[in-house]
């Protein structure tokens, strides 16, 4: 028997719909969704904002708050499936309405929008919504946690952001599809778009779930697949991530945005984070709670296996930090510090937010730079933390540029992403002599025990404009880590940032991750 999508007849017939919608039998793919990106990119970009019904662009705060999803209307609710979808409304601050469709193996139709779909409880909204709007976004449903609670496995809102949870995990960090000269000084960030989702359906016993979707921005046009896979292992989720981008030609990109210059970075796989302070934080501030963020770290694993742990900070001006990449294994932000003495916050469970790897796959990954922006922040309601990957070598217009990569979201419980590891970073004026910085580092390093002869810290200054002073090596018996204290010494006057590096080796040849640290000036 043929196998076509009717959504339960359009969840019996909405009375919000006129007509239903076309089926079309056709294979949806990656092609498939690149053909259509690559024929947009032939075109100058249209913002989908300007398709957006005015009374909806007008919606308040409180307003919006008033609009929520009928739990009883999710797409594949009937279907007995793996997963389901629920849809966000458009409006206030959504103002891109993205267009979404559903697929078989063998055909596809588009879900138009219903506002019977929405539960608007006290608010009146002054007019019908067209059935040709689209939605917000989408959040996608699964029994992540147990076998009879449907939770939420992640979301697609805003921009290109996308947000996915593990087992146990509680939201914190976000992905984006891709960042356009994030934290540049001398010009402003370009923000692409989701547009268009294609939603595949799963089958009963499926453990993955597949998306398809169009980014759109001024200069560019990307194909995007999602494979998402929860419970891999067992507390852990990954997405499986295909991208193919078309750049558009400098006279399409210019009969939009006339000034516009062509990107200086190109953000691959780019995360977005939250730091305000924790152990680290030399700015205090008045707050109850010891360490408040999302992640406290960016991990990088790099040609030769070497790992570097870059603790973050909020510092008082924006920093952008690039570290030279040949040949990258991954890179990620993570949250190591998994105790919630740490945190003491009841309302923000700080201690199970994920961490997230990127581990390249395929080509375009060999020659590059991964950088990061610590935007300075004084509330923790700003995502203020970016890391991306950045090819020397730029794509042509129109040209396929393609690249793909595993998004994994873990909280490091079932999987290690690396060994000899930093756990924690301290900074403070030295007690012997104030005009010093004394930073103390602790390292789990489970080959070296304290019967063993002490490692050795090799440590390096990249800037002359500060000195490394004594670097000692301590056992910390009571956490069974290995303790180094290192004294810095800036020149007086010196303004700018100070790169540090430290590394422990053992007798044996081990070597710990490389500690790499960006102090500023006060």
């Amino acid at each position: 028997m043929k196998r076509i999508i009717l959504w339960s007849l359009f969840l019996a017939l909405a009375p919000s719909v006129l007509a239903l919608p076309r089926i079309e039998a056709t294979q949806v793919n990656l092609d498939y969704v690149a053909r259509l990106a690559e024929q947009r990119a032939r075109k100058p970009f249209h913002s989908p904002r300007a398709d957006l019904p005015e009374f909806l662009r007008n919606l308040t705060y409180d307003s919006y708050r008033e609009i929520e999803f009928r739990h009883e209307k999710a797409l594949w609710l009937d279907e007995r499936a793996p997963f389901r979808v629920e849809f966000f409304h458009p409006g206030y601050l959504y103002q891109e309405p993205v267009h979404c469709n559903e697929f078989t193996a063998t055909a596809v139709q588009s879900i138009r929008f219903v506002q019977d779909f929405f539960d608007y409880r006290q608010l009146r909204m002054p007019q019908e919504v067209p059935a040709n709007t689209g939605y917000a976004g989408f959040r996608i449903l699964h029994p992540l946690n147990v076998s009879n609670k449907w939770d939420e496995l992640g979301s697609f809102l805003g921009a290109s952001y996308f947000r996915l949870l593990g087992a146990g995990q509680t939201y914190g960090i976000s992905a984006r599809g891709l960042a356009i000269d994030c934290g540049g000084y001398d010009r402003p960030e370009e923000f692409p778009l989701w547009t268009d989702w294609w939603l595949g359906k799963p089958q009963r016993d499926d453990k993955t779930v597949l998306l398809y979707a169009i980014l759109d921005s001024v200069s560019c046009v990307g194909a995007y697949q999602f494979l998402i896979q929860p419970n891999q292992p067992r507390e852990t989720t990954i997405a499986g991530v295909k991208a193919v981008v078309y750049f558009r030609e400098e006279n399409l990109i210019h009969a939009v945005d006339p000034q516009h210059k062509p990107p200086a970075t190109l953000g691959m796989a780019p995360l977005t984070s939250m730091f305000w302070f924790g152990e680290n934080s030399e700015q205090k501030f008045d707050d109850y709670r010891p360490e408040v963020h999302d992640s406290d770290g960016l991990l990088m694993q790099l040609d030769g296996e070497e790992m570097l742990w870059r603790p973050l900070d909020n510092g008082p001006v924006m920093r952008h930090q690039v570290f030279a990449a040949k040949h990258l294994h991954g890179f990620g932000l993570l949250q190591r510090d998994r105790n919630f003495n740490s945190y003491q916050d009841l309302f923000n469970s700080y201690q199970s937010v994920p961490s997230v790897w990127v581990e390249p796959r395929g080509t375009n990954w060999d020659d590059g730079e991964i950088h990061l922006v610590e935007l300075s922040t004084h509330y923790e309601g700003l995502d203020n933390i970016v890391a991306f990957w950045n090819p020397v070598n730029k794509p042509k217009p129109l040209q396929p540029f393609r690249f793909d990569y595993d998004l994994y979201w873990t909280r490091e419980t079932d999987m290690t992403l690396s060994s000899n590891r930093v756990v924690s970073t301290r900074v403070g004026a030295d007690p012997k002599d104030a005009r010093q910085r004394q930073f103390v580092i602790d390292w789990d390093i489970p080959a070296i025990s304290s019967e063993d002869e002490p490692p050795t810290a090799v440590s390096s200054c990249g800037t002359n404009a500060a000195i490394v002073g004594e670097t000692r090596v301590y056992r910390n018996h009571a956490d069974k880590t290995w303790r180094v204290m290192l004294n810095l010494a800036p020149k007086e006057g010196n303004k700018d940032p100070v790169d540090l590096r430290c590394t422990l080796k053992g007798a044996a040849g081990l070597a710990s991750e490389t500690w790499t640290y960006l102090w500023s000036p006060p």
